[in-house]
């Protein structure tokens, strides 16, 4: 189902008082002792768990038989897993939800390894679920970050070019309200997540790969020119502009997907996870198209290429080398990443060939550096002190609502809040 759920605000404070785990368990390498035992193993994807998982299973217990997996599949993975982890029953291998913040790493998962030993391997290790110099978490697989579209629907909107603007982009929606019977874009509002996206694409409109450390050194993320004025803005003016869903508290994920890929929807913000998704639910998998977000900077277009959910372990699992084994196993062996149309996690994996398209553009992937030491969840810390939440549904669903009219807020109002609230935070926090 969906691959990037975005955290409940504030959840992590209730995770870090009611935590029975305690500092991040044993032995560092979470692979010492008996590969044996069973397995509980979380999941997001309610739509294979039942069919690709159970060959994953056949085959991973094939190597270790002395193994017996089993898979629970959550539908609303932050909210109940997050939720779960006030106990210690959360799993023995589990996606570390985005709520978890890097200094909470330890309360609730086993170190896997020094960060710059697993960096020989894996990727996305340097700055994601990562602390003090001990990585938690080895994703799944790698996401770049762009816009799904329908090739048919554009084309037949006269588009032939990616827009290389925010303006140019809000023009090429309204060629495809006046020339085709297709929303142009669709936000999802009601499923919330998936207005999570934009968030993805920092760095992406700046080129910067300190572009998330840059948000713990200012008042002002929302003023004119900064990376989230633009993406906010973007999304305020499609909407105000009456290009988006007609009744945004209608929307349905799973039918979205089928919508995009038979031409009743143009465009969708999403990580490159969806390409394939959008590929199976069209009949025409080639009409499923994938672009750059519509900001350009010295003429090149950029994507911020990410990891994905990271796998961990429950720091109060019985079996933790089985579920190390599990992690290396799915990492490397499994496929995954690749079936998917992700980017490898692993350093010399292959980069997919739903990506192509996006490759033709010149694009550059941006890499998100790392924070510097001691302050890994500063900008988290930040973000839930002044109780936004970047990698929450709400404050986009605020702009949504205020874009067609149903707040009175106007956009001037709502980022002044914003800016407001998140120099409040910094201030506290310094």
């Amino acid at each position: 189902m969906k691959k990037r759920i975005v955290a409940l605000l504030g959840a992590t404070s209730l995770l870090a008082a009611c935590s029975s785990g305690g500092g991040g368990g044993s032995d560092p390498e979470a692979g010492s002792g008996e590969i044996a035992g069973e397995i509980t193993v979380l999941t997001n994807r309610t739509d294979i768990v039942d069919t690709v998982f159970q060959d994953y299973k056949a085959a991973f217990e094939e190597e270790y038989p002395d193994v017996d997996v089993s898979f629970e599949a959550v539908t609303d993975y932050e909210g109940e897993v997050t939720t779960r982890m006030s106990t210690d029953d959360y799993g023995d291998v589990l996606l570390i939800p985005n709520s978890v913040s890097a200094g909470e790493l330890p309360d609730f998962f086993e170190p896997l390894g020094s960060v710059d030993e697993l960096a020989e391997t894996y990727r996305f290790v340097r700055t994601e679920q990562a602390f003090d110099g001990q990585s938690y978490g080895i994703a799944i697989t790698g996401n770049a970050q762009g816009i799904a579209y329908n090739k048919a629907v554009w084309a037949e909107a006269g588009l032939t070019d990616f827009p290389t603007s925010p303006e140019e982009f809000v023009a090429a929606l309204q060629a495809i309200q006046d020339n085709t019977d297709a929303i142009p874009l669709y936000t999802n509002y009601a499923d919330g997540w998936p207005l999570t996206q934009w968030e993805g694409n920092r760095g992406s409109v700046s080129a910067d790969p300190e572009a998330v450390n840059e948000l713990a050194k200012t008042d002002t993320p929302w003023a004119e020119g900064e990376e989230h004025y633009i993406m906010d803005s973007l999304l305020w003016d499609v909407v105000e502009a009456g290009l988006t869903e007609p009744d945004p508290t209608t929307t349905n994920w799973e039918q979205s997907k089928t919508d995009l890929a038979t031409g009743k929807i143009g465009t969708m913000v999403l990580g490159s996870w969806a390409i394939t998704q959008l590929q199976e639910a069209a009949d025409n998998p080639d009409d499923i198209g994938y672009m750059p977000f519509p900001v350009q900077v010295d003429g090149t277009f950029h994507s911020t290429a990410g990891g994905d959910y990271k796998n961990g372990i429950n720091v109060n699992s019985d079996n933790k080398a089985a579920a190390r084994a599990w992690i290396d196993w799915f990492a490397q062996e499994s496929n995954y990443a690749t079936d998917q149309g992700g980017l490898s996690p692993l350093v010399d994996g292959p980069t997919p060939e739903t990506l192509a398209e996006l490759e033709e553009t010149g694009v550059e992937y941006i890499e998100l550096a790392p924070a510097a030491e001691g302050e890994e969840s500063l900008v988290n810390d930040i973000d839930r002190e002044a109780e936004i939440g970047l990698f929450s549904p709400d404050y986009r669903q605020r702009i949504v609502d205020a874009a067609r009219g149903a707040s009175g807020e106007t956009k001037e109002e709502i980022f002044e809040d914003l800016n407001t609230r998140w120099a409040e935070a910094r201030a506290s926090l310094s």
